[in-house]
């Protein structure tokens, strides 16, 4: 990540100017008192919330002050964050915060160095009330209810946008219809059955009784994850909402949080590995690491539940309805130390066991970049690289892992690729939410020779270049790049200097997500220690949006994102609630002056033919035509924004779904095998000789009855990958036709 260019130091220098100023932008208003309830802020909160706010007034790209204006988008995103269905918060409590509405600025910017955090606690206490009414009321209903379903009612699932109810009665109904809602779901799941397309609608004798205790039990682990919060929880998400109020992509993270993400982008932890769910306040294991401890030790399996965690030499601490956060926390740790978990086996409940298990450091090679090799009936050879995100080490607290970059991985797989003589290579980065800026570039100079990737531009208007200084080129073949709304930051700007040099083929969703700003991370205690304050515990680790990106053709990827070359249908191509341009705060678009870059002027002269062929393929391909389907389906849904409380209707409405999905298989079962062969490649297999055993005999995947079907390697992908190879071969073969006509 990007060290901030401002150093510490001048902070002394600039202390007394600004923070006198800032502290003195709104009047006092006379605000009523609230009640802030047991949970009161911890030792050094008030620090922690009052450097927050500075740093992101003197440092975010806006330059925006914390003032009246930015105190109210403060406000509506802690109460959007707590409530974001508008289904609790009465209009009454609103109209009693409004004072703090239009002082937060004041209150936060305090005297001393020190935030008034009244409003964060007194809020959250209002909210929690509601949400135990909430509670308290649907026990009542689960109690006396006679849920009938047959009238014409409809459930309004999307609330976002939605007044909130004038008071308590109009919430009781908001309540009921949801629970209304909960339960006919429920019901529908235990009701209905289908044996080859004849549907039955039988509920057991106990069904009912069955219903009402398991949403029982949802909502008393809902009322326990929501109303139980402590002080760290309540300042996490404030601090949250002040970050956001400046874009979506500023975050406070504290200690725990910021340990999370150096994880995820190290790729690397120091535990048991186990991924860990909470069910119903039972920490529950739900998968097991090749490899890592709770595998090796041959004493843990899925679905059994932590009940005590204890360290070496220490008593064991119940963990029972404990945050799973806070369960995670005690269950990590440095490499070679002990733990010993007091375990409940999945298979028998009522026994206890204990395990001693030593941390080591567990390699998520699920989130790393892979490859894979699809051999056609030609015998053509396309490779695919898969690349979930743009990983590099962080170290924000915790012990140091071995070093992961994205780079190294993806030119040790290309090199593989390159052995393996494919004739061409697509780059999977759809659903890659970005990452490192420093590995965005250096996997793009992997394509192109030395030359500019990203300019980025201050607050002041100063424009950096970064870009690639080495001028080889690992691969230098016939290259698509695959996005979807979901690919973003460093996927955008990798895609799109792609783009601008003429080197790829780009292909997707109508455009990519659109977040084309550049965050930095800032730990907390460094920045209060350099004011002049003093931290006991770890205060956290802010995330602050510093600049933005450019594409090297002068437009930014902020808010619209990267257009591919070659669009295909998907429904999410229609979302209004996916990508840059539906988040509340998000920077806006503009353009600044182009740098000089060489144009390969490999894909202009073939798009419009490529192009024209896919539209072709498109208009008569099957899977396209259910995507379209899903698209009228999708836009409808949107529209209404509800769900049926008619039984007969949610019936026939499940049926459709069912029968549809069933003759979709049918057919696609029916297809004729694609043929060719297929192979799996991950980074280690990469440094290997030779190829692992093929996983079939042809490109499609075989189902549980023997029976071919179409090989999906992300699920929704519904015929795009097919669709991308063609693409491929068809450029493969005009840029051969290219260069002989060029010879002659």
């Amino acid at each position: 990540m990007r060290e901030i260019r401002s150093p510490l130091l001048v902070f002394v220098f600039i202390v007394a100017v600004i923070v006198g100023w800032s502290g003195c932008k709104t009047e006092p208003v006379p605000m009523p008192p609230l009640k802030v309830g047991k949970i009161q802020p911890g030792p050094g909160a008030a620090r922690i919330a009052y450097f927050t706010a500075w740093w992101l007034e003197n440092y975010h790209y806006s330059q925006r002050p914390l003032d009246t204006v930015m105190s109210q988008k403060f406000f509506d995103e802690y109460i959007d964050m707590l409530d974001g269905r508008h289904e609790h918060f009465l209009q009454g409590d609103l109209a009693e915060f409004a004072g703090y509405r239009t002082n937060l600025d004041r209150l936060t910017l305090g005297s001393n160095k020190q935030s008034d955090l009244t409003p964060a606690y007194a809020i959250y206490a209002r909210f929690s009330e509601r949400f135990q009414q909430h509670v308290a009321y649907v026990n009542e209903l689960l109690a006396h209810e006679k849920f009938k379903f047959a009238a014409d009612e409809k459930y309004l699932y999307d609330r976002r946008h939605e007044p909130f109810p004038k008071n308590l009665d109009e919430a009781k109904n908001l309540w009921r219809q949801r629970l209304r809602y909960e339960y006919l779901t429920e019901k529908l799941n235990r009701e209905i059955a289908e044996t080859n397309g004849v549907f039955t609608v039988k509920l057991a004798a106990t069904a009912p009784t069955n219903i009402t205790e398991t949403l029982a039990r949802h909502y008393r682990w809902a009322s326990r994850q929501t109303t139980n919060w402590d002080a760290d929880n309540v300042l996490q998400v404030y601090l949250n909402a002040l970050a956001h109020a400046y874009d979506p992509h500023s975050d406070y993270f504290s200690a725990p949080k910021a340990q999370d993400f150096s994880m995820q982008m190290n790729l690397s932890l120091f535990g048991i590995g186990a991924k860990l769910q909470d069910d119903e306040g039972f920490c529950t294991i739900k998968e097991l690491i090749p490899g890592g401890p709770a595998t090796t030790s041959k004493k843990l399996k899925v679905e059994d539940r932590i009940m005590a965690v204890a360290q070496a030499g220490k008593p064991s601490v119940n963990v029972v309805d404990m945050e799973l956060e806070k369960v995670v926390q005690m269950i990590r740790g440095p490499k070679n130390t002990e733990v010993r978990l007091t375990i409940s086996p999945g298979e028998n409940r009522t026994l206890r066991r204990e395990v001693v298990l030593v941390r080591d450091e567990i390699k998520l090679e699920n989130a790393e970049a892979k490859a894979k090799i699809i051999e056609q009936t030609d015998g053509r050879r396309i490779g695919i690289i898969d690349l979930p995100s743009f990983y590099a080490p962080v170290d924000l607290g915790g012990s140091q892992a071995t070093p992961k970059y994205t780079s190294v991985d993806v030119a040790k797989l290309l090199n593989k690729l390159k052995e393996e003589k494919v004739s061409g290579v697509i780059l999977d980065l759809r659903g890659n939410p970005g990452g490192s800026l420093e590995e965005a570039v250096k996997f793009t100079g992997l394509f192109i020779k030395s030359g500019p990737v990203v300019l980025a531009r201050d607050p002041d208007g100063r424009t950096m270049v970064d870009g690639d200084p080495d001028a080889s080129q690992p691969y230098d073949g016939p290259l698509i790049v695959m996005v979807n709304r979901f690919s973003a930051s460093a996927s955008e700007i990798a895609a799109a200097a792609l783009q601008d040099y003429g080197r790829a083929i780009i292909v997707g969703d109508s455009s990519t997500h659109g977040k084309g700003t550049v965050q930095n991370l800032n730990k907390l205690d460094r920045i209060i220690s350099a004011m002049g304050g003093g931290v006991t515990n770890d205060p956290g680790t802010l995330k602050v949006t510093i600049r933005k990106f450019y594409r090297i053709n002068g437009g930014s990827t902020q808010f619209k994102g990267v257009v591919p070359d070659i669009i295909l249908p998907d429904t999410w191509n229609y979302s209004t609630i996916v990508g840059e341009s539906a988040l509340d705060n998000a920077l806006p678009w503009d353009t600044i002056d182009p740098v000089r870059h060489e144009d390969y002027k490999l894909t202009q002269p073939f798009i419009a033919p490529l192009r024209a062929s896919s539209d072709t393929r498109v208009a008569t391909n099957q899977d396209f035509n259910y995507v379209r389907e899903d698209i009228d389906q999708f836009q409808k849904q949107q529209l209404e924004k509800a769900a049926t409380l008619n039984e007969r209707e949610a019936i026939k409405e499940r049926e459709r779904v069912v029968l549809q999905n069933k003759s979709r298989e049918k057919e696609r079962l029916a297809r004729a095998p694609l043929g060719g062969k297929f192979y799996d490649l991950s980074v280690a297999d990469a440094e290997k000789d030779g190829l692992p055993a093929q996983l079939t005999s042809n490109t499609n995947t075989v189902t549980a009855t023997g029976k071919p079907a179409p090989l999906k390697p992300k699920p929704g992908d519904d015929g795009m990958l097919e669709e991308t190879q063609k693409i491929l071969n068809d450029y493969i073969s005009l840029l051969a036709k290219n260069r002989v006509a060029a010879v002659q």
